[in-house]
């Protein structure tokens, strides 16, 4: 991956799964920092590392620009930077979108989706302040089960590409002091809502869960710039 990391420091991409697309394999990679912000695509380089042939790799690209996550600039392909104004945007979107799916999950929930829903928080319960990737993926998987428990495919297809904006940007709202436990109070109460079919009370902590994740990310792009 050398050449794909143009004026950029080297990061290890993960071993290849020979099941896995190109596509869904460099979209993970953009998800998990391992393609940074601003970092430049070349085919030749992302074709060697997929074991593929050039063409697949040039229409797992278009296909990533298509869902904004790659552009085109002087240099060719890079994965796309945000501002703090675009991610504000983003934010105040899915603040709306993940209100809309507490709401939901609290009205169409089922007892299967209560077990994933308390499956979820024990994870989150498990996890310690010193593990940032398994503070993002436990936090990820939770959301992931809130979403599901709406059974709103529309809506789910919206969050899943909001969540792939965000990722990164500048680094995980989590890792603040303070915040995971924060968090999960919230996504306790989020549980608790829901459980109780209280949609009210399940949009109110989502959107003030999400509003107070906002705030922190505009704050560390204010650190970062």
């Amino acid at each position: 991956m050398a050449n794909a990391r143009s004026g950029r420091s080297a990061a290890r991409l993960p071993d290849p799964v020979n099941k896995i697309t190109p596509y869904q394999r460099l979209k993970e990679a953009i998800r998990a920092g391992d393609l940074i912000p601003g970092q430049q695509l070349v085919e030749s380089a992302l074709a060697d590392w997929c074991e593929v042939s050039r063409t697949p790799i040039r229409e797992a690209l278009s296909k990533l620009q298509h869902d904004g996550l790659v552009e085109r600039n002087d240099r060719g392909l890079v994965v796309r930077e945000r501002t703090p104004e675009e991610v504000l945007d983003i934010y105040e979107t899915r603040i709306a979108l993940e209100g809309t799916a507490a709401r939901m999950a609290a009205e169409r929930r089922n007892s299967h989706d209560l077990i994933l829903l308390r499956r979820a928080m024990s994870r989150l319960d498990a996890v310690t302040t010193d593990d940032v990737d398994g503070m993002v993926r436990g936090n990820r998987q939770f959301h992931t089960a809130i979403w599901r428990a709406s059974h709103n495919m529309s809506l789910i297809d919206l969050l899943e590409r909001l969540d792939l904006h965000l990722v990164r940007y500048p680094a995980t709202t989590l890792g603040t002091p303070g915040r995971w436990e924060r968090s999960n109070e919230q996504h306790r109460a989020i549980v608790e809502a829901i459980e109780a079919r209280d949609s009210d009370g399940a949009e109110k902590n989502a959107i003030t869960h999400f509003t107070e994740a906002r705030d922190i990310r505009l704050a560390l792009f204010d650190e970062a710039f």
